[in-house]
């Protein structure tokens, strides 16, 4: 199954498997892409994936939420999705834009002003900062803000977009009772603000243009998002011509974060989904065996995630009954894999985020 086509609405894929959106740090000051990302995504199409996502892209200057971020705020960043949407496709896979807002997971030092949120609440992590409610103006600014990165991306030929609404991110703010603490009819219906980004997207690109949404099933926070939002937010995406919907999670089979329930999320959130809209798998997927797994637990695609950056052709592989690469190579990882410096530089100062050929020495000796 893993390798048959699958059609997203008016996109037709080769096969099932999606590079998953991950962020590059690597882009201009400016929010200007990199040559070095592009021939990133361009190795990773021409791997035999059927879809390529590219890193999240601010849709707003208020959304600048990473170092090395790039942009679809604006007209001037029409080469750079352009360029982005050709190095996908001339690879063989399908292109998509994933337009996305940090909310109050920004700095002031990158966005230029104080966070924007649903709520003046900060996140629970080290040094957040503080963001400021979004006015009525705000709220609209931002919806428009979307709408118009998607019709860019359509103008700049990708073959779609998908709105990240997920990783404690702007829409995903408002849909959390941790972060939207607000008392008029955006926090009333704490899914009014993601539904009317999804419609506005939806009315500027037309019904043939694919539309995806990712999110995020549970927060650790209390309050935090539990079982009862995501049933209802997925019920309200399934009312929408969406292409598909996206799950974030660590382990593709794992079970509710708090304990809510224990069966896998994944199976949990395709029976909600009924059929109406495919459902993009995700978590942890390194071997041909996690994918296949992964579609039995009820998704119709499955996003690779980190096993893409370690195996630039994890399809080809697997299909010739390979073993994709899943270390780091000890030396020339930016050459040998295709990587732009950003985010070798970034995988360099987390330790323990990847395994390296190092450590396999080591354990050797």
């Amino acid at each position: 199954m893993i390798f048959s086509p699958v059609t997203l609405r008016s996109l037709t894929l080769k096969n099932r498997l999606v590079v998953a959106p991950m962020t590059t740090y690597s882009s201009h000051p400016d929010g200007q892409i990199r040559d070095s990302e592009l021939e990133y995504l361009h190795r990773r199409a021409k791997g035999g994936f059927g879809m390529v996502m590219t890193a999240a892209c601010y849709v707003h200057k208020s959304g600048h939420a990473f170092r090395g971020q790039w942009a679809c705020s604006g007209e001037e960043f029409m080469p750079s999705l352009r360029a982005a949407s050709g190095a996908i496709q001339s690879g063989g896979s399908a292109a998509v834009l994933q337009i996305h807002h940090g909310g109050r997971a920004c700095s002031a030092a990158l966005s230029g002003e104080q966070p924007w949120s649903a709520s003046a609440i900060p996140s629970e992590r080290p040094n957040a900062e503080t963001p400021r409610a979004m006015t009525e103006t705000d709220i609209q600014t931002a919806i428009d803000a979307y709408a118009s990165a998607a019709l860019r991306a359509k103008r700049a030929r990708f073959d779609g977009v998908e709105i990240h609404g997920a990783n404690t991110y702007l829409l995903q703010q408002f849909v959390s009772p941790h972060s939207n603490r607000r008392n008029d009819a955006w926090g009333q219906d704490r899914l009014k603000f993601p539904l009317a980004v999804v419609d506005a997207v939806l009315a500027a690109v037309g019904p043939d243009f694919p539309v995806g949404y990712r999110f995020s099933p549970e927060e650790m926070e209390t309050p935090g998002i539990r079982w009862p939002d995501t049933a209802a937010l997925l019920e309200s995406l399934a009312q929408r011509p969406l292409a598909w919907v996206h799950i974030s999670l660590g382990k593709f089979d794992q079970s509710s974060l708090v304990g809510d329930y224990d069966d896998p999320t994944l199976a949990r959130v395709h029976r909600a989904l009924g059929g109406r809209v495919p459902l993009i798998g995700v978590g942890q997927i390194q071997t041909l065996d996690d994918a296949e797994r992964c579609l039995q637990l009820g998704c119709e695609l499955v996003a690779i995630g980190r096993a893409a950056i370690t195996e630039p052709e994890w399809p080809m592989v697997a299909l010739a009954g390979g073993q994709p690469r899943l270390k780091m190579p000890r030396q020339d990882a930016e050459s040998k894999l295709t990587l732009p410096a950003g985010l070798v530089e970034r995988i360099a100062g987390a330790p323990g985020w990847f395994e390296t050929e190092e450590d396999e020495v080591a354990a050797s000796s």
